[in-house]
């Protein structure tokens, strides 16, 4: 039972070590940050089209109102000229003219509100410009970064390969093994000569009559030296002096 837990203790622990170095690898930290970056400046950008639409309708309904304020003032003007000509009573002219006047200020100051609006919504809305303009910036920035972060890992991985690969190369055992193997090399020469010579040993006595009757004949007279040899050693008759 202790042996059981001890194995769950050790995959949990290989698990908890794995997923620390998962989440200390820069590259996936660098991926992970863009990707929230650019879900905040969807937020961000849907966000902004918002104000900035909401200043655009501001912007129109106000001008619809002073348009509409103007068009009042235009026929309280129209009123009181049929009235000036006879067209209309004098008093009922300038009745309907008050009216319209009353509407004209009720527009005019209904348009002036939305226009104010207009200006908030629109400053909002440049401010917010800034800032996504500035997240987009960051993401384009962090992007080209991680192209270079990506290329980086890339070559400190193979050089880390490289340097535990050579790490592991046992110099001393290697150079050890190819001495071991030059000494056999020599004791196999040594041995071929040492057999070579018993070969040659071993010649039968008519193989050497036959050698000897092949070797080519040496001609000339033996020399000075090899005579004055033999006659010191008693083979031939000392050489007697010639009469003068």
């Amino acid at each position: 039972m202790a042996g059981l837990f001890k194995r769950i203790f050790r995959v949990a622990q290989s698990e908890a070590h794995a997923a620390i170095d998962k989440l200390e690898d820069p590259v996936k930290m660098t991926e992970q940050g863009i990707r929230e970056l650019k879900q905040n400046f969807a937020v961000s950008m849907q966000s902004l089209a918002q104000v900035k639409a909401s200043a655009i309708r501001l912007k129109k309904d106000g001008e619809d109102q002073l348009r509409i304020a103007q068009d009042y003032e235009r026929k309280a003007m129209l009123l009181l000229q049929r009235a000036s000509k006879g067209e209309m009573d004098i008093a009922e002219a300038e009745r309907l003219a008050t009216e319209a006047l009353n509407k004209k200020a009720e527009f005019e100051a209904r348009g002036r509100d939305l226009l104010s609006q207009h200006a908030t919504q629109q400053q909002l809305a440049d401010s917010l410009q800034v800032k996504v303009d500035k997240l987009r910036q960051s993401i384009t920035k962090y992007e080209n970064e991680l192209i270079t972060l990506k290329a980086r890992a890339r070559t400190a991985e193979s050089m880390r390969k490289i340097n535990q690969q050579l790490s592991g190369v046992d110099s001393d055992g290697t150079v050890a093994m190819l001495e071991k193997m030059k000494e056999k090399v020599r004791q196999e020469e040594s041995l071929a000569e040492a057999y070579g010579q018993i070969v040659d040993g071993s010649t039968s006595i008519d193989e050497q009559i036959e050698k000897a009757l092949k070797a080519p004949s040496v001609s000339g007279a033996p020399s000075d030296s090899l005579l004055e040899l033999k006659r010191k050693m008693g083979l031939l008759p000392a050489e007697t002096p010639k009469a003068g």
